[in-house]
Parts: structure tokens; sequence; C-alpha cells
């Protein structure tokens, strides 16, 4: 089940937002967890053991790990816990890699091996998994107790909202929310608009452009135009796909009272790598330094050693996207920029120069080939393009497989990335309403009632066409879940 499906939006959400809000609210971590699991088991029953299992194992071992605080034991049961978790990652996503990569090297197949298993990927294992890590480790760094309420924990791991494709929440953020949250109509409003205004991210942004990219990739000589436009196109729909998706995942905790940590900033306008890092996939970066880059030395011990933490965790962090060399060189290619800037200082004085948005924009595109692409030599096809190795225009066949409303939608979706900032404040109706309350002024609040009300009926209308769009189209899972 996906958000964005019929099946979500009038059958599921209303039923267990029903159940949610008629149950006591000392208990509604039981409805969270019994939601949550209908909501995992909606695709696959048997994977839903693999998540119970892991958030048992879990539980056990942070109990464990608070117990003998301070002492060695302590250091072994984290050890012990972390494997656990990495196991579980490595065999459904990972072996078939490894197994494919040995071959490779000594020139024979898996199936020669004999050691070839074709593993489905379950849903959601890279988050689950990160957020277990991150329990464990926090407690043994006695940055947060462990919890005696394993249904309170179950609820965090399973939380749907988040449970698919993130935001990666870390349980020391939210174990008071998990005891106890606020619950408004404010916030049950305010999720509803944030929830409203990234499905229609999805639907009417990031699944109009996909086309393009599509027709793009699929070329096996393409132009230089063509290359440009599915690389273009490609970007833009990972962005609104993604961003979309987190802002349902907020939107949808906000309407049961949870407040989760923003996952994207305007990354776009970003002026240098390191700065496209802050504002892309915040919770992965923020994990990634927490949990990757600092145990590794961070930029403690020296600079040839800091160059090195940069580029392996990246690595690593293209890798954990998925099992293929291609998100392998994708975090390669991040990690020698991040490296190259900090030799430099670029990243302190980028802000100074009118190029460095577009080259930086340019830089992540580029990259963008790389993580898109089935394959290494699929991606150096389109690079060759870029290039010009195959021609400069557009050509007829290549037109006349998409449709003029892909190109308006992508000159729309370009639009709206150089004035998201103004969009978004159509409706923060919060906001205006927090400044007219502090200066005390009628007229203020009168714009303000105005705001909100105008922002409302926008929010209606970008629904109605939303769902209209998404009766009409065929399924279109979000990108993410297939890491």
């Amino acid at each position: 089940m996906v958000f964005s499906s019929e099946q979500f939006l009038f059958l599921f959400l209303p039923l267990f937002l029903l159940a949610y809000y008629l149950t006591p609210v000392s208990k509604r971590s039981w409805t969270i967890v019994a939601g949550s699991y209908v909501f995992y088991a909606w695709w696959r029953v048997d994977f839903l053991l693999l998540l119970i299992a892991t958030t048992a194992w879990t539980y056990f071992f942070g109990l464990k790990i608070q117990q003998f605080e301070g002492r060695k034991a302590a250091k072994t049961f984290c050890a012990i816990g972390v494997a656990g978790c990495l196991a579980v990652l490595g065999v459904f996503k990972y072996l078939n890699f490894f197994i494919d990569s040995f071959a490779a090297l000594v020139g024979t197949t898996p199936e020669a091996l004999g050691v070839h298993w074709h593993l489905i990927l379950p849903i959601g294992i890279s988050f689950y998994v990160f957020q277990s890590i991150s329990y464990l480790v926090d407690i043994y760094r006695k940055d947060a107790p462990a919890t005696r309420s394993f249904i309170d924990f179950a609820a965090f791991i399973a939380l749907f909202p988040q449970l698919i494709a993130g935001p990666i929440l870390r349980f020391k953020d939210l174990a008071d929310q998990i005891v106890q949250r606020e619950h408004s109509l404010d916030k049950f409003t305010g999720g509803m608009s944030r929830f409203t205004i990234g499905l229609a991210k999805k639907v009417l942004l990031a699944d109009a452009v996909a086309p393009i990219a599509d027709a793009s990739f699929a070329l096996s000589d393409p132009t230089f135009a063509e290359a440009f436009l599915g690389m273009l196109a490609y970007s833009l729909q990972l962005y609104f796909d993604f961003s979309g998706y987190s802002d349902m995942a907020i939107g949808l905790g906000m309407m049961m009272g949870f407040r989760f940590i923003e996952n994207f900033n305007r990354p776009y306008i970003s002026k240098s790598i390191t700065e496209f890092w802050r504002r892309w996939h915040i919770s992965l970066s923020v994990w990634l330094r927490d949990y990757l880059y600092i145990p590794l030395g961070g930029n403690r011990k020296g600079v040839r050693r800091t160059y090195v933490n940069l580029i392996a965790v990246m690595m690593l962090g293209g890798l954990w996207h998925g099992a293929s060399w291609t998100f392998v060189l994708w975090g390669a290619w991040h990690g020698v920029w991040l490296a190259i800037e900090r030799a430099t200082g670029w990243s302190a004085v980028s802000y100074k120069y009118w190029f460095a948005l577009p080259f930086t924009f340019l830089l992540v595109m580029i990259g963008w080939v790389m993580f898109r692409s089935e394959t290494v030599g699929i991606a150096f096809t389109m690079y060759g393009g870029l290039m010009g190795l195959n021609g400069v225009l557009l050509r007829p066949d290549f037109l006349v497989s998409l449709t003029q409303d892909s190109f308006l939608f992508l000159l729309l979706s370009l639009a709206i990335v150089a004035l998201e900032g103004r969009f978004a404040l159509m409706f923060r109706s919060d906001d205006l309403r927090a400044e007219a309350a502090g200066n005390g002024g009628a007229v203020l609040a009168s714009q303000s009632g105005l705001h909100v009300f105008a922002s409302s009926i926008l929010l209606c209308v970008l629904m109605v066409m939303t769902v209209a769009k998404l009766a009409e189209q065929s399924f279109s899972p979000f990108l993410y879940f297939q890491f």
C-alpha cells in the first residue's frame, strides 16, 4: 500500500484515524502498532515477521546495554545487537550483490558457483534497520535510555508514516512524543495541508515529468539535448517524488500528534555540494555524520584521514541506497567533491559567486545520471550523449514518444524549484497568525484570516486535481521504495 493510492486515501487512512482517536490516549501506541503492521502486511505478510523480529532483537539488546551500562558487557551487547541488524540488511539487500561481484571478479557467473539466491528486498528495510542501529548506539553512548515498553518501541520502529521511506528517525528525538504528544485541531489541519502538498508533488509533478526521464534513459544513443532533458527531468522527478513522500510522512505524523524532523530544505538552491547535503535527505546526512563519519574519526585525525573519511562515508551512503556499483560510484562522486570543497575552502566562499548555484546543480544532476542508471554502462551512454557524441538536437521520434504535458510540467517543476520558498509561505498560516497575535494588530489578524481562507481554497482545489489525476493514471510507487 502506498500513500498515493485510493486504498490508502479512502480506506486505510480514514479507518486508522477513526480508530486512533477513539482509542484512549494511554493505549494509542497499541493502535499505531496494529495499524502500522496492517499497513506493512498489505504488501507481504511474511516480511512483516522480519520487521517484528528485528524490533524484538533491538529491544532486547537495548535493555541489555542499559543493564550493563559502563561495563565491558555493554559494548559486547551493543556490538552483537548492531551486528544482528546489519546481518538482516546484508542478507536481504547485499548478499546477491557480493556474490555477483565475486563471480565477475573470478570470471564466472553466480549460477556456475551454485550460490545465487533470488531474494526479494523487503520494503523499508534500510530505514528501519538504520533506526534500530541508532537506538542501540545511543543507549551505549548514554545519549538516551532504553525504553521499558516494548509496545512504545514497536510503535517507533513500525510508525507507518515514515516506515517505508523515512525520514530516518531516532528514538531519542521521538521518545517524549511516543509517551505523550499534543493533539489539536490546528496541528491536525496543518498535517492535512502538508499531506496534500506532498501528494500533489508526487502525482502532479514527479509522475508528470517521469516519462521524459524514462524515454531518455531508454535510448541507446541519446543526443546532447535528449540526454540533458532526461537528466534534468529525473533530477526534478526524484526531488518531487522523495520530498513529496517526506511531506506526506510529516503531515501524517502531525495528524497523529507527532513532529518529525524536516527532510528537505530547497536543496536545488545550494551553492556547494557541502550545502546540498545540508539540505537534501537531511535525516540521512545527520545519521551518516553521527553514526559513521564521527566514529571513523571525522576530521580529528589529520587532513588526509578527513578526506578519506568523507569519501568512504559517501560511498557507504551510496551503497545504502542500493546493492549496485552505480550507487557506490554516485556516492564516490559526492565524496570527492566534498573533499575538494573542504580542501579549497570553496563551501565557505561559494555564496559570493553567481555561478556557484548553476555549477552545483550541474554537479548534482551529473551524479543523478549514475544514480538513475541500472548499470554503469547505461550511465556512460548518457554521459556520452551529454558530450555530444551522438549529435546535439532532439530527434523527431523522441519528441513523438512524449506529450506536450510532460514538457509543460517540466517547466512548471523548474519554476516551483526556483520559487519554492514563496509557494511554501502561501500555506504557512500558522506563522502569520503568530505574527498577528504578537503585534496585536487587527489588520494583521484580518490578513491572516484572509490568508487562511485563500490557502484552504487552494488546498481543496489541489486535492481535487490530485485525486482526479490519481484516478486516471496507473500505479506509480515512490522511487525510494526500492531502497
